[in-house]
């Protein structure tokens, strides 16, 4: 990028994405017409994290934890609550719609599910050419050249663009997905779960595909996964979420080395590691119960309704906060410091 193409306000300092005490509620609706606010599903409920230029931030936590919201959030496709969100120095929570518009050019989304993603009427040269006509940046001609570049770009063949969805498999289908991501050439991809709905043979392709375009274009990414073991090898720093809250951040090789949070040391004691014998000596951390609702989370530590060292006053009655365990490494546990002396054992 050269300075003339620079946005207003850039700095390479600034992270290029800065969450502050993100909320977004969903109410709850009651009566014949559906008329009374009874309650709210607080899915995301006072996340504040960034994430800086060129990194891939990991994003991971159990189905319903809130991280999927985070995403769509972050890109206004789910109205925000409470909280900002900034961008490149812009606070895209203040923005109407048709300020928002220039915007989305640099901030796109890869989506879950590469079935429900695509429309099945229209070509895939259509679907990956459609950002460009949407936002006046090419003709059909220059856009059609435009796909077939995209495509190559992901692995795919040129000729791809007069096929229709029903005839990729889903690997080919997200490697569409992530071609039209890429169209409007964006600063920042979120993408949702990318590898959740394949099959294992072939998330690591895609992981493999996202890592080495990211490296080659200079991307900036949100990677949103439930699985820590694919989160690890795209990552540079991961987001551990429970409950619709942040409870852990750390630079990726060492939240596998030296978890704190005792939510992620339950996490990665269910990872397997290729090694019998390390596997046998293992002791895998079980958590009772079930989640609780995201209508009425826990008082105190959301965690601590299932936590496998919980105290009875302060975690059932003061809310935990992110601080500092070390350099780049945030906990939200009260007692973070005696599991990092090694006076509390999980």
């Amino acid at each position: 990028m050269t300075p003339s193409e620079q946005p207003l306000g850039f700095s390479p300092e600034r992270p290029l994405v800065q969450v502050e005490d993100l909320r977004v509620w969903f109410p709850i609706k009651s009566g014949i017409l559906l008329d009374r606010h009874v309650g709210d599903v607080r899915a995301v409920d006072g996340v504040s994290f960034e994430v800086r230029r060129g990194e891939t931030l990991g994003l991971v936590g159990e189905s319903g934890c809130g991280k999927s919201t985070v995403g769509r959030a972050l890109l206004r496709l789910v109205e925000p609550t409470a909280g900002r969100i900034v961008f490149d120095g812009i606070d895209v929570t203040a923005l109407d719609e048709g300020d928002m518009r220039p915007l989305r050019k640099r901030m796109q989304m890869v989506f879950q599910d590469p079935y429900a993603s695509l429309n099945p009427r229209h070509s895939i040269g259509r679907i990956v050419s459609e950002p460009l006509r949407t936002h006046g940046l090419a003709t059909r001609a220059e856009a059609g050249v435009r796909a077939r570049e995209l495509l190559r770009l992901v692995g795919l063949p040129e000729d791809a663009v007069t096929r229709y969805p029903h005839e990729f498999s889903g690997g080919q289908r997200q490697r569409i997905g992530v071609a039209r991501a890429l169209a409007l050439r964006p600063d920042f991809i979120v993408a949702d779960e990318p590898v959740s709905a394949l099959d294992v043979s072939i998330q690591a392709q895609i992981v493999n595909l996202l890592e080495s375009l990211r490296a080659e274009l200079g991307l900036t990414c949100l990677f949103i996964a439930h699985d820590l073991a694919v989160v690890r090898h795209i990552s540079d720093r991961i987001a551990v979420m429970y409950l619709g809250s942040i409870v852990e951040v750390a630079p990726a090789d060492e939240l596998y080395v030296a978890p704190l949070h005792p939510y992620t040391l339950s996490l990665l004691s269910a990872v397997p590691i290729p090694d019998p014998e390390v596997e046998r000596a293992r002791r895998p951390i079980l958590l009772q119960g079930d989640i609780p609702s995201p209508a009425a989370p826990p008082p105190g530590c959301r965690f601590h309704t299932r936590c496998p060292f919980v105290q009875e006053t302060r975690c059932r009655s003061e809310e935990p906060v992110l601080r500092t365990a070390g350099e780049g490494h945030q906990v939200a546990c009260h007692w973070v410091d005696e599991i990092q002396r090694g006076e509390i054992h999980l």
